[in-house]
C-alpha cells in the first residue's frame, strides 16, 4: 500500500445540506444485481483477480495460534497449485491482499507469515471491535499495541452514537486520534452501516471519516444484523468519488460481512468498476473482508478446470 492520506480540515458545509435520494439508490442497486455474470475463461480471470482483493479474516472467540497459522498459509497459497498450473497462472504471485485478525492474534499472524517467507500485510481490528463502546483511552491503546505487534493495517470501528446524535465534530476528532495512533500503519474505518439509521448518515459518516484521514472506509464489522449491501455501497462509493473530486485524494473501499459466494464477489468487482473505474480495482484501493468467500472461489475454479465439483476433501482448509 502507498503512503497513507493525511486527511483535510473538518468542513461541515460539505455535508450539512446532503440528502440521499433513497429510491434512486435502490434502483441503481437492483440494476447492478440484475446484471448477467461473466462466463467461463472471463469468469476465472475475474475470480483470480477477486482473490487478490480479499482480506482473509478470522474473528472468532476460539481463534488459536494454530488456526491463525493455517489462515496465513491459505493467504499465501489461496488456490491449489495444480489448478493454477492448468490455467498457466502458477508462479504469478497470486496471494490474498492481507490477513485480518483480532489484536491478540497479531503476533501469531506476523510469526506465521514470516515463517512462510511472505510479506502479506497483517490487518488488526481495534477500538473495541465490534461495538466500539469502550473508553477512548482504551481504544487508542488497542491501536498502538496492535501496531507494536506488527500490524500494518488497522480496521477501527467508529462510535455509532456520534453519528446517530449528529456529533460530527466529535466523530472527526476521534478518527483523527485513531489516525495519529496508527502512526505509519494504514487506517481502515468501519462505519457499521447497518447501525447508522439512514443512507444520508452513511454518506455523512463516510465524508467525515475521509476528512479525518482514513485510507479506507469499510461497510461493516460482519457482526451486525445487516452488513455489506449494495445500496449502502453505492452511497459510500459516491462519497469516495465526491471526496476525490474535491481533494484529489483516492480513498479505498472495503465491503465486509455476508460476501460468501464467487458470484457475489464478481458483482462487487463490477460495482467498483462502474462507480469508480479500473484505477480503483487494485488492492491499494479495494478490499473484500471475507472468511468463507475464498473457499467458494476455489471451488468454482476447480469446476472450471476439471469439469466437476470438488468434494470436501479435494480442497485444503481455508
Amino acid at each position: 500500500m502507498s503512503a497513507h492520506q493525511r486527511g483535510t480540515e473538518l468542513d461541515l458545509s460539505w455535508i450539512s445540506k446532503v440528502q440521499v435520494n433513497q429510491p434512486a439508490v435502490l434502483r441503481r442497486a437492483e440494476q447492478i444485481q440484475a446484471r448477467r455474470p461473466v462466463k467461463k475463461e472471463w469468469q476465472v480471470a475475474w475470480l483470480l483477480k477477486a482473490v487478490t482483493f480479499i482480506d482473509l479474516t478470522t474473528l472468532s472467540g476460539d481463534d488459536t495460534s494454530s488456526n491463525i497459522q493455517r489462515l496465513c498459509y491459505k493467504a499465501k497459497y489461496p488456490i491449489r497449485e495444480d489448478l493454477l498450473k492448468a490455467l498457466n497462472m502458477h508462479g504469478k504471485g497470486i496471494t490474498t491482499a492481507a490477513v485480518c485478525v483480532y489484536p491478540a492474534r497479531v503476533c501469531d499472524a506476523v510469526r506465521a507469515l514470516k515463517a512462510a517467507g511472505c510479506d502479506i500485510p497483517v490487518a488488526s481490528v481495534a477500538t473495541g471491535f465490534p461495538a466500539g463502546q469502550t473508553h477512548l483511552k482504551t481504544r487508542l491503546e488497542e491501536i498502538r499495541l496492535a501496531v507494536e505487534d506488527g500490524a500494518t493495517e488497522i480496521d477501527v470501528v467508529i462510535n455509532r452514537t456520534l453519528v446517530l446524535t449528529g456529533q460530527w465534530e466529535a466523530l472527526y476528532d476521534e478518527i483523527r486520534q485513531f489516525r495519529k495512533a496508527c502512526g505509519e500503519a494504514h487506517l481502515k474505518t468501519i462505519l457499521a452501516t447497518g447501525e447508522l439509521g439512514s443512507l444520508t448518515n452513511v454518506y455523512k459518516a463516510s465524508m467525515i471519516a475521509m476528512m479525518a484521514g482514513s485510507d479506507f472506509i469499510k461497510t461493516s464489522t460482519g457482526k451486525e444484523t445487516v452488513n455489506a449491501t449494495f445500496p449502502v455501497a453505492i452511497v459510500m462509493l459516491r462519497a469516495i468519488r465526491d471526496f476525490f473530486w474535491k481533494t484529489g485524494n483516492k480513498i479505498g473501499f472495503k465491503p465486509a460481512g455476508g460476501i460468501r459466494s464467487a458470484k457475489d464477489s464478481l458483482a462487487w468487482l463490477s460495482l467498483i468498476k462502474e462507480e469508480l473505474g479500473d484505477e480503483w480495482l487494485k488492492p491499494e484501493l479495494f478490499r473484500i473482508g471475507a472468511s468463507t468467500l475464498l473457499a467458494d472461489i476455489e471451488r468454482q475454479i476447480y469446476h472450471h478446470v476439471t469439469g466437476r465439483y470438488a468434494a470436501y476433501h479435494d480442497l485444503p482448509m481455508s
